[in-house]
């Protein structure tokens, strides 16, 4: 009965969604902050403020606290704009996020690519966009728990230039072939995804449990490594692609991924609300190291 029920809850917040996605992005984006505030008061707004206590230990604790509010105002307005990205037209998604830098993608666009694409707010955005930019890529899923949901972001992430989409669960061999077919893979490794092919190494000088997957795939794929970060505008989002990484990887993996990661903070310092510090970033601990989010 309950999980009937929460299908019929999610459906209807879909429809919701559908309603919504008709009004000017102005008033989505008033809707879209509302909602974040509610997250951030009832959500995960505990885990945001461990996260930017742990990253951020030098700022005051009303600075943290206003900056844990923008976060959640942005990922609300995320949130509410997923239904463009659902169920606008083609030109309203593909104007709403205009892409810089393809300088850098022009360069080496006849090999195989990593698009390293960190966790930023506008990453389902972004993803699209460059699907679209560069047909028949290559994308890792993993199953939403709600199937409702599932079945939705599947179809925001096939949308634009049928990618090919390929289960974490599988392993790299699927995702080394697709790199040796050419295709470009828009990549995301900065979760916490437990233990299993992870090192730790400092994320704004914390130990995080880090997977070490970008550069064995860059080795064994023979992939340069693109990096793009999906941020949010005001008047949408832009997909921001940066110069390709030189000598990647070095043979040392724990340098090549503390350069990932190093990447990820000179990012997030232009903008640190549009990183998503509702993820259990520090879940993961060395042992015998208790969990920063454990209620004390």
């Amino acid at each position: 009965m309950m999980k009937v029920l929460s299908r019929v809850g999610s459906w209807l917040a879909v429809a919701l969604l559908w309603l919504l996605h008709w009004l000017p992005a102005p008033v989505l984006g008033s809707l879209g902050r509302a909602l974040g505030r509610l997250l951030y008061r009832f959500g995960r707004g505990r885990v945001t403020d461990t996260n930017l206590a742990l990253c951020f230990p030098d700022m005051p604790e009303a600075e943290r606290k206003a900056l844990g509010l923008r976060h959640f105002e942005a990922l609300g307005r995320s949130a509410i704009e997923m239904g463009i990205l659902w169920f606008g037209s083609d030109r309203r998604v593909l104007d709403m996020v205009p892409v810089t830098g393809l300088e850098h993608w022009e360069r080496i666009k006849d090999g195989p690519i990593i698009l390293f694409a960190p966790h930023f707010i506008g990453l389902n955005m972004g993803g699209a966009r460059m699907g679209h930019q560069v047909p028949g890529s290559a994308s890792i899923y993993s199953r939403q728990k709600n199937p409702v949901l599932d079945r939705l972001f599947l179809k925001g992430r096939r949308r634009f230039g049928d990618p090919l989409l390929l289960s974490r669960q599988d392993g790299m061999r699927g995702i080394v072939k697709a790199l040796r077919e050419g295709r470009m893979l828009y990549f995301l490794p900065d979760m916490d995804f437990g233990p299993r092919d992870a090192i730790f190494v400092p994320f704004f000088g914390v130990p995080a449990a880090t997977v070490t997957a970008l550069p064995r795939l860059a080795k064994l794929g023979r992939a340069t490594v693109l990096p793009v970060v999906a941020w949010q505008r005001e008047s949408g989002y832009e997909a921001e692609i940066f110069p390709p990484w030189e000598d990647y990887p070095t043979g040392d993996l724990e340098a090549d991924v503390r350069r990932m990661n190093a990447f990820i903070e000179e990012r997030v310092r232009e903008h640190p609300e549009q990183y998503f510090w509702a993820h259990k970033r520090f879940k993961t601990r060395p042992p015998g190291e208790p969990s920063p989010y454990r209620r004390k």
